[in-house]
Parts: C-alpha cells; structure tokens; sequence
C-alpha cells in the first residue's frame, strides 16, 4: 500500500495477589502496574473501554468483516484450525488482546513478537485473486487491525457507554501503539474516525464473499452446537445478533446475513445488560469460561493496583 493513500493496614490487595514478577513462571503476563503502566495506562481510553464486556460483540464484528478480505482469509482459511477449535481461536485473540492493552510494556512486546514469529509461518497462494497472500504483508496487517479496533469502537458505542467525538478520536489515535507492536508503520495507520472512513472507502472495492468467508460468517452467526460450544450457545447466539447489528450494512448484504430490526433490538438489549451484568466479580469464572482466565484476570489486576495508587 502506498502510504500516502492512508492517514495517520490492609492485607494483600487484588494486585498484590497475582504473583510478583520474580515469582512467576516464565511466559506469564505481568500486569501493568505503577513500575510500569504499558503502552496506555489507567487514565487513557482503552482501559476504559477494553474493561466493558460488550467488546467480545466487537470480537464478532471484527471476524464477520475481516473475512470479506480474500487475501487475510486466505491464511485464515489454509492455516488455521479455527473451524476445529473455534472457542481456543477465540481465546487466544481475546488474551491478547488484554495482554497489550493491560500488561505492562514488557509482556505486550513478547506477546505481540510471539505473535509476528507464527506469521512469518503463514503464507501461500490466495485462491480467489491468484495472489500471494503473507500474514507479515503491511496492507493485510492494517486491514486486520483497523476491523477490529474499529469494531471493539462500535460494539462499546452501541452496547457499552456513550463516548463524545473527541473521545472516539483518543481512542484510535491511542491504538496505532498497538498496530505498532505488529510491525506497521505509525504513518499509515488511521488515528481519527474521519481517518478509518477514508481507509475503510478505499478497502471497499476489493472486499468480496467467498466459500471461506462465508465458513467463517457461519461460525460466528451460526455456531455449531459442538461439546465446546454448547455451554455457550445462547450468549453467542445473542452476541452475534448484536454484531450482525451494528456491521455496516453493505456488508451485512454483501454477505447475506441481514436480520430483522427486532432481532437487533432483542440483541441490543441482551448485551447491554449482559454487558453491566458481567462486570461484577462473582461472573468472572463464568466470563473466564468463554474468554480465558487470563483475559479476564490480566485487567482485573491492572486496574486494582491503579485503584490502589489512587487511594494511596
């Protein structure tokens, strides 16, 4: 991609009780925390919008519309084992996902550098273009990245809290770190809603359907009743509503999954009480079954040791 033709007296607290860096096992995560904030830290944005539930309905968004992409689902497609084991797929991205927004600098430069090492592994021929495709190419890297933090945007805006412009902008400019730590240039990266509606215009032309594409929009809108699955049936089921809801229309019909409004309005309000539901302690195990304990744990720890330097 040319770079111009996209813009720029108590006992142990909750913190305390995740382990210290010295004594954990090598690969943990280490929370972010007051010797080390990470890349955002407790007064930006992200936290607070990676702390609200309803991002997993972003989650969603994000794989119904980066598979409209051939050459990204071209990898997906070839060499992944999502359709298999599509629950550890969806907790490895969540972790992730967690672990650069609330681990400390450190554990968001090792995660995302374990993360580049598979890429260099995943390449081949695109079956729908004849090209060649490579997770470690600029243009599909930015294409991943802009879905889903544009989608973790709209699934907060629609189910999460309201958020002014200026907000909304923060949060975008503050997630080019995160593009960053995968190897894309800060230069092309949009960091403004203005910057993604210009990114997004140029992407349309070459977005299409395809068998692979539409396997994964299955999945998400239609997951399959497997031992993994089942216990989590009627939470994804909803959730996809909500995701199917809140993606662009075009797409939505590119790819055949348009709903009735009642249906988004039922999903709507599931998630938005889902979403408040969630936040409590006592439903981390449940959420923990979904996403991963980490996912769940990694925040929970960062934002007890910010709650702690702020009562200090």
């Amino acid at each position: 991609m040319e770079q111009q033709l996209v813009p720029q007296g108590v006992t142990q607290s909750p913190a305390e009780r995740v382990l210290a860096p010295s004594a954990r096992p090598r690969g943990m995560p280490v929370p972010a925390g007051p010797e080390d904030w990470g890349l955002f830290g407790p007064d930006s944005i992200s936290w607070r919008v990676h702390s609200n539930p309803v991002l997993l309905v972003g989650g969603l968004r994000a794989l119904i519309i980066q598979s409209l992409n051939p050459l990204a689902m071209a990898g997906i497609d070839q060499q992944s084992d999502y359709l298999r084991r599509p629950l550890s797929r969806l907790r490895r991205t969540a972790e992730y996902v967690a672990t650069v927004v609330y681990g400390d600098t450190g554990t968001a430069e090792r995660a995302s550098a374990m993360v580049r090492r598979i890429h260099t592994r995943v390449r081949g021929i695109d079956p729908i273009t004849g090209s060649p495709y490579s997770a470690e190419d600029t243009e599909t890297k930015l294409w991943v990245h802009c879905v889903e933090v544009h989608s973790f945007l709209a699934a907060y805006r629609a189910y999460g809290a309201r958020m002014d412009d200026a907000d909304q902008d923060a949060y975008l400019a503050e997630q080019v770190r995160a593009a960053e730590l995968m190897g894309i240039p800060a230069e092309l990266v949009p960091s403004s809603r203005a910057a993604y509606r210009d990114f997004f215009d140029y992407m349309r032309p070459s977005l299409c359907v395809s068998e692979a594409s539409q396997d994964a929009i299955h999945l998400v809108v239609d997951p399959p009743k497997t031992r993994e699955l089942l216990p989590h049936q009627a939470s994804l089921r909803m959730m996809a509503s909500a995701a199917v809801a809140i993606t662009p229309r075009y797409m939505r019909r590119m790819a055949g999954i348009e709903r009735s409004r009642l249906v988004y309005l039922g999903a709507g309000a599931g998630t938005r009480t889902a979403g408040v539901v969630m936040r409590a302690r006592i439903f981390d195990r449940m959420g923990g079954s979904l996403v991963g304990p980490r996912t769940v744990s990694l925040p929970r720890a960062a934002m007890a040791a910010a709650k702690q330097q702020l009562v200090a």
